[in-house]
């Protein structure tokens, strides 16, 4: 008797030891399913992580953590950026990188600079910088998914050079004639989230997201803190009240087992999958995970096996002080995500109201450029950003080689800087270089090709507003990286060729941009 006695209470001692460690109230309590009208729902309760055949351990970073700079003044940790050289077209004359669009960088620095401090260095990626904004100019389409515009003026940075200017435009597509999405919101909720620039902003956030959801989409929310557990299973997009009850009633507690989180994310995006549906993971995060990772790359192959099967992954970053942007740009960089920071609501409206469509559909998968210089044209050159994002140039036309994934109605835009020889600006037929696209249609595995030679009538000296504008966000770049490249580019500089073309700004992040600059030239 003693002995069953003992049983008994063993089997009940690691019953409520297995139910207290996702215990906390991180998770919302109902008492039925029946409470939501028209919800097919499960109660929502503790679940057992899946068992997934190639475990995820502990040894954090892996080979990652080598090109990784922590900053001991804020707590927080970047990639180490080498910042592009000239390079002579006599030894290289082409350069190779994906295509991707990841705005995290631009959000990051205007946090530090309202903060009224200077970014670190490595914060600054000139690229997602660049593609931050909206360009004005009404690209012809055509069949193929994207429209290509370029243009070249005078170097900001060198009188004697020319700034080359390429936009890559994705097709737009109404959302009528877009399906609707399966959506899987998988939450942090350990205790570094608890303050007010992490999940309080992150359920503000959500709310812009789930108030644009209708009766075709469906919610699944996973949370992790001390383990991962399923909150939501399959509730359909148009009950707002109810998604939106379960968000608001998580707290931030624990540690952060981000590694099951993720693995529990793409079992429960599996299980509901819907082919004729957008499937898709947001990931929201201060990015420590320091419970239960181990390897980023095992992460990254996750994420690039359930890409293949059509499961898409956004990651936002939360939180200062303690923000690790190294494993989110890592993880997005090779694990073919999209990458944006949140700091403020405005940016939140940015992601999920003005560019909903772009964030959530894609249009184009594993899209990569490549730039070939003409050396009897062109001496040198010197690609803008994109450090992190550069490939070999073997890998453009491999099939197998992973890149970004572009949303509908995206912009993307790349730039750099050129030295031409003699007589080339009064050759009109010289062809100065060529401009190549490559990516696969959503699900398909045989790559297409886009390829665009640019003479020197597209060199002008009046510039367009976007080609100005972008030069300017450029130039602001160089100056927060204290580049070598930067010629004599001061805020003054950048103030005036940004005033100067504000152009449409719909929703004012241009004259944001100034403010920006303004706030800046006021720390110095």
């Amino acid at each position: 008797m003693k002995i069953k006695k003992y049983i008994i209470f063993t089997i009940l001692l690691v019953a409520i030891l297995a139910l207290s460690a996702c215990g906390g109230n991180d998770s919302w309590e109902t008492s039925t399913a029946d409470e939501a009208p028209s919800v097919t729902q499960q109660v929502p309760v503790p679940q057992p992580l899946f068992e997934i055949e190639n475990s995820i351990s502990f040894d954090f970073y892996d080979e990652a953590e080598e090109d990784m700079q922590f900053n001991p003044f804020s707590g927080e940790s970047y990639l180490e950026i080498n910042e592009n050289r000239w390079i002579s077209t006599a030894i290289e004359p082409t350069v190779s990188f994906t295509l991707q669009i990841d705005t995290a960088s631009y959000r990051n620095i205007t946090r530090f600079i309202n903060n009224g401090q200077r970014p670190p260095t490595d914060a600054v990626r000139i690229a997602e910088m660049i593609n931050y904004f909206n360009y004005d100019i009404v690209l012809p389409p055509n069949d193929t998914p994207f429209s290509i515009y370029t243009e070249l003026g005078v170097s900001p940075f060198n009188p004697d050079n020319h700034l080359a200017f390429v936009r890559v435009r994705a097709r737009d597509i109404d959302r009528s004639d877009l399906p609707g999405s399966n959506l899987t919101f998988l939450i942090d909720t350990s205790g570094s989230m608890a303050p007010h620039d992490r999940l309080p902003l992150l359920q503000q956030s959500f709310a812009l997201l789930v108030e644009n959801l209708d009766e075709r989409d469906t919610v699944s929310v996973v949370t992790y803190a001390g383990c991962a557990r399923v909150l939501l299973d399959s509730v359909p997009g148009n009950e707002h009240e109810y998604i939106m009850d379960a968000i608001n009633s998580l707290q931030a507690r624990g540690s952060t087992a981000g590694g099951p989180g993720i693995v529990t994310a793409y079992e429960l995006a599996t299980q509901n999958f819907d082919p004729e549906k957008n499937n898709r993971i947001i990931l929201a995060t201060d990015g420590d995970f320091n419970v239960g990772v181990s390897s980023i790359r095992e992460i990254e192959d996750l994420m690039n096996e359930h890409r293949q099967r059509g499961i898409h992954m956004t990651i936002l970053g939360f939180g200062m002080g303690n923000l690790r942007d190294d494993t989110m740009e890592t993880i997005a960089r090779n694990g073919n995500g999209h990458y944006h920071y949140v700091d403020t609501l405005e940016a939140a409206h940015k992601i999920f109201v003005e560019e909903l469509i772009s964030n959530l559909f894609v249009i184009a998968e594993d899209t990569r450029a490549q730039v070939a210089f003409n050396p009897d044209w062109v001496e040198s050159y010197r690609l803008i950003g994109y450090e992190n994002r550069q490939i070999d140039n073997r890998d453009f036309d491999d099939d197998e080689r992973n890149a970004g994934e572009i949303g509908v109605g995206s912009d993307i835009v790349f730039m750099f800087e050129i030295s031409l020889r003699d007589g080339a600006v009064t050759t009109p037929d010289a062809e100065l270089f060529e401009v190549r696209i490559r990516y696969h249609e959503p699900g398909d595995t045989t790559s297409q090709l886009i390829v665009l030679p640019i003479r020197p009538d597209r060199i002008t000296n009046n510039n367009s507003s976007d080609f100005t504008f972008a030069a300017s966000v450029a130039a602001f770049g160089h100056i927060l990286r204290d580049s070598e490249w930067g010629g004599n580019v001061d805020t003054a500089t950048v103030l005036s060729m940004a005033r100067d073309s504000l152009g449409l700004d719909e929703f004012g992040h241009r004259r944001a941009f100034i403010e920006l600059v303004e706030q800046f030239a006021r720390l110095q």
